[in-house]
């Protein structure tokens, strides 16, 4: 354990004993360090079910190639405390140093007094510690978790706001139905400020109107107001200023066209940034996430596949994500064909037959697995008794080496496309056991 993990032990120690969302902890702690979310540079903040880290991902790249400096907050992070933090510098940011977080955080622990605080909420706090100490020309930064109570939402001026696709998740926090999960993401928008919006089921984008009208908050809407399309291999933006005819994004997947579009749309509706079309280019092939459709082509558990195989890795665990990452397993399999198998495991807060029901038809096996770094993974016989409830053959192994070595033992030709997949918790395991940590 590393000193900056002692630290988040301790602090986990102090959560309160009813989970509940609020801002009050936070606001009582940011008043007793002197209220650095004031002392911020312009902030664009982002809110949604599925796509968040992407588009601050495209926001990040574009703006650097831009020449900005860009602080960058998002969570949850996958194998290192510090990916949460990003600071700005001319050219690319660099994650936070240990003893920059150490000395932030330790901050936040004496101010708060012993007093009960969530681990996110202190983290939040020590972030805007770190991102007014630094200077920068914008921060991105991302929700935790709904929008409304959310402690990144003590902002009460972004630059701008931008809400990605959502999707039924945490209902247990955000509400058991569509409006209801919209109403908190909805909660970020502030009176005159602009407001850009991924394409939304009907009932979705019907509360964000609702909201912006009360607010008057200009809203851009996709499909109404902006596209983003991929034609030829290429993607094409297109507003009321004109059209981009850009290289299809670094990210993996006809979902990734859409976040950047919003990321383009965010940059393009503010007068403060001049993006030039160079950068727009620039930032589509460098914008990097890791656990997003990435391919692993090297590593210790790459050398566990078969010979000629494919090794990817995806994050994804509600059943919104689950279509998107089958929508580019589909496309991937048009273009060379092989025959693809699973590696899952999955937290018990998540929908297990919603998020597996997206590959019955395209999986040729599906091999369960514990997710050792969550406290409540649901069980790997569990996972493959719900596959094979959906016609998708299964079995349960017990951990990801014993499941490589199952995939070995099928003996399939051509070699297979392999996905891991489930949990952005065993994603952060994959990437530390492969030896290839987010940069």
């Amino acid at each position: 354990m590393t000193y900056i993990d002692s630290i988040v032990a301790r602090l986990t120690a102090l959560h309160p004993k009813r989970i509940d969302l609020s801002l009050d902890r936070l606001q009582r702690l940011l008043a007793a360090l002197d209220h650095p979310e004031r002392k911020l540079p312009p902030v664009i903040h982002v809110a949604g079910t599925n796509g968040k880290g992407s588009t601050v991902a495209f926001l990040r790249a574009i703006l650097e190639a831009a020449g900005q400096r860009v602080h960058v907050y998002t969570s949850p992070h996958l194998v290192r405390f510090n990916e949460r933090f990003r600071l700005g510098a001319v050219g690319e940011g660099r994650l936070v140093g240990d003893d920059e977080l150490m000395a932030a955080l330790e901050q936040c622990e004496r101010a708060n007094a012993g007093a009960p605080i969530t681990v996110f909420e202190i983290t939040t706090a020590a972030g805007f510690l770190l991102f007014a100490q630094n200077p920068a020309d914008v921060l991105l930064l991302e929700v935790g978790l709904g929008g409304r109570l959310d402690a990144t939402n003590v902002i009460d001026d972004p630059l701008a706001t931008i809400i990605t696709r959502i999707s039924i998740d945490h209902t247990d926090f955000l509400g058991d139905s569509l409006e209801k999960i919209a109403t908190e993401k909805a909660g970020i928008l502030k009176r005159g400020v602009p407001a850009i919006v991924a394409s939304q089921a009907r009932d979705a984008l019907a509360v964000i109107e609702r909201q912006a009208a009360r607010l008057n908050a200009p809203l851009t809407i996709a499909g109404e107001d902006w596209t983003a399309t991929e034609e030829r291999g290429r993607l094409v933006y297109q507003d009321e200023a004109g059209l981009l005819d850009l290289p299809a994004p670094k990210l993996y997947g006809r979902h990734q066209f859409e976040n950047a579009g919003l990321a383009i749309s965010a940059l393009r509706a503010l007068p403060l940034f001049h993006i030039p079309p160079a950068a727009f280019e620039a930032g589509m092939v460098k914008a990097d996430w890791p656990a997003r459709l990435q391919r692993l082509s090297a590593g210790a558990l790459v050398d566990l596949v078969p010979d000629g195989s494919e090794l990817w890795l995806d994050g994804g665990h509600n059943p919104d994500g689950g279509r998107a990452i089958a929508a580019a397993l589909a496309d991937l399999e048009e273009r060379v064909s092989r025959p693809l198998v699973l590696i899952v495991g999955m937290i018990a807060s998540k929908d297990v037959d919603g998020f597996l029901r997206n590959f019955t038809g395209l999986a040729r096996r599906l091999i369960a697995v514990p997710v050792p770094s969550a406290d409540k993974g649901v069980p790997a016989d569990a996972v493959a008794d719900a596959a094979r409830a959906l016609d998708l053959p299964a079995v349960a192994r017990g951990n990801l080496t014993e499941a490589l070595d199952a995939v070995r033992k099928l003996d399939l030709d051509p070699p297979p496309r392999i996905l891991i997949t489930g949990s952005l918790y065993l994603a952060g395991d994959v990437l530390r056991e492969n030896g290839t940590l987010p940069q």
